[in-house]
């Protein structure tokens, strides 16, 4: 999950997390950050879990962006408590 600028989050899947935060920061290929995050950079890293296969992590991308806003920030928030 990823903070951008305006201060939204946004859910994604990827198999190269570090190469695709890049991407999302213009700082990869020409146009391959996705539309939503070029227009708020910088986006920065906020929360990522590992999943076995590609299939549940398109699951639980589905379920991450279903939460509200006050769900997903106690979701981040809760990354630093423990």
């Amino acid at each position: 999950m990823l903070r951008c600028s305006d201060n939204s989050l946004y859910t994604g899947i990827t198999t190269d997390v570090a190469r695709r935060l890049d991407e999302h920061n213009g700082l990869g290929a020409k146009g391959a950050g996705a539309k939503y995050t070029r227009v708020r950079q910088p986006v920065e890293l906020v929360y990522q879990e590992r999943l076995e296969s590609r299939s549940e992590a398109g699951k639980r991308e589905a379920a991450l962006k279903k939460l509200t806003k006050k769900d997903k920030e106690i979701l981040v928030a809760n990354l630093f408590v423990n």
